[in-house]
């Protein structure tokens, strides 16, 4: 993983809140550019092997005020939360919850820039339709609409004394999570969704080189959202015949159908990226599915 601004954020303090699959990887790459990390999570073996790695750690709720004093003040902030698994409850507890106490820890620990990750299932549209920021988003109870409410109770969060930047992840792939292709090698079983539907992606790395491309971006550049996705705007279908061809499977097969968990099939639409170019220069590293699962290939993880 190629690393921005080593200089940058040399003796930086950097407040990690959710040190899950992609809160590890920028704990990882704040360390190794000589940042002061501090990363909160609920798992006591994150805990201690953050440690290891030279994090100072903090085990709590999110949605709780019990970790406030212990933070104190940083320089930068990811907040990176996951659902935890379960239904609306858990996503109003971890987002809409736990969003409410960051801005309570904001009014007393004011920082210079925060980064929230949010979801590209904001989206409700479909049909293909290519989507931008600009874009009408979900509303009500569910999923889609409570990571909307969340996102409401970070922006502006401390207008004239820091800034706030949204990022709206696409589906995130790399070392260690590669559930489409896992599912494409397990032989008979149908991939779910529709072989003609675009499948959004975007590579774990590629997310934490946005994450330190707003953190150190100039003044200048207000805080706003971003949507984050490759530049593959693949189908399902594309991508399943490619890697089948690499990896000298049969032909995928498609049901059609949800995946498993979800109840209805995901919005056939395209997640354009073209915003965060513009305002930051950043593009990603793995320019489709294909550079990054070439990656993936070749780095032995796969077999």
């Amino acid at each position: 993983m190629s690393v921005q601004g080593q200089n940058y954020f040399s003796g930086k303090r950097i407040l990690i809140l959710g040190a899950g699959y992609l809160g590890r990887a920028v704990v990882e790459a704040s360390l190794s550019s000589g940042a002061s990390v501090t990363a909160l999570t609920r798992n006591p073996e994150t805990c201690t092997e953050l440690s290891l790695l030279g994090a100072r750690t903090l085990r709590a709720d999110l949605a709780t005020d019990e970790w406030h004093e212990p933070a104190g003040l940083a320089d930068y902030v990811l907040v990176c939360v996951g659902s935890g698994g379960g239904g609306p409850e858990m996503y109003r507890r971890n987002y809409v919850e736990g969003l409410a106490s960051v801005r309570r820890w904001l009014a007393r620990f004011p920082c210079e820039t925060l980064v929230y990750t949010s979801s590209t299932s904001v989206y409700p549209q479909g049909g293909g339709q290519l989507v931008d920021e600009d874009f009408p988003v979900a509303t009500g109870e569910d999923a889609p609409g409570l990571l909307v409410q969340a996102e409401q109770r970070i922006q502006g969060f401390i207008t004239g004394l820091g800034r706030s930047y949204i990022l709206r992840l696409a589906g995130i792939y790399g070392p260690g999570r590669h559930g489409f292709l896992d599912r494409l090698r397990v032989a008979g079983e149908l991939l779910p969704g529709d072989a003609a539907g675009h499948l959004n992606l975007i590579h774990r790395d590629d997310i934490v080189s946005a994450i330190l491309a707003c953190w150190s971006a100039p003044r200048s550049v207000p805080g706003q959202i971003f949507n984050l996705a490759d530049e593959g705007r693949a189908t399902r279908g594309e991508i399943a015949r490619w890697l089948a061809q690499r990896l000298c499977l049969p032909a995928p097969v498609f049901s059609g159908e949800a995946a498993p968990g979800r109840r209805r099939l995901t919005p056939d639409r395209i997640v354009s990226a073209d915003r965060i170019r513009g305002h930051l220069g950043w593009r990603p590293e793995y320019r489709s599915f294909r550079e990054g699962y070439e990656a993936l290939l070749g780095s032995g993880e796969l077999g």
